[in-house]
């Protein structure tokens, strides 16, 4: 049977141990070059500890805040950033493009 977009079940068995797995979110810690964060990030995780295993979007919570890491760390501007500044400037994707001097569509990839 087809799940809609969107929808996760919430159990799945290990595919390691065939153990049940439930959904929910656990800390995570992010470091990078010495600054840590730390984010929930959602997936199945065994009952008690164990490693958990993420589908779909869940690791999208990692790569956002290792993106606000190195914009804090090396002054890389993360891509809500610049989405913020575009839009607070009230440039369109393409405007923006033609002014940093890149293809018509190319601008979207920094955000």
């Amino acid at each position: 049977m087809a799940t809609k977009v969107g929808t996760v079940p919430k159990t799945m068995p290990s595919p390691e141990t065939g153990e049940t797995l439930t959904r929910g979110v656990r800390p995570f810690k992010i470091t990078y070059k010495g600054k840590t964060i730390t984010v929930d990030l959602p997936g199945y995780y065994p009952k008690g500890g164990g490693d958990g295993v993420h589908v779909g979007n869940d690791m999208s919570v990692v790569d956002r805040a290792l993106r606000m890491l190195k914009e804090k760390v090396d002054g890389i501007p993360a891509p809500e950033t610049i989405r913020k500044v575009r839009t607070k400037l009230r440039l369109s994707q393409r405007r923006a493009g033609a002014l940093f001097r890149v293809r018509p569509n190319a601008f979207d990839k920094y955000e």
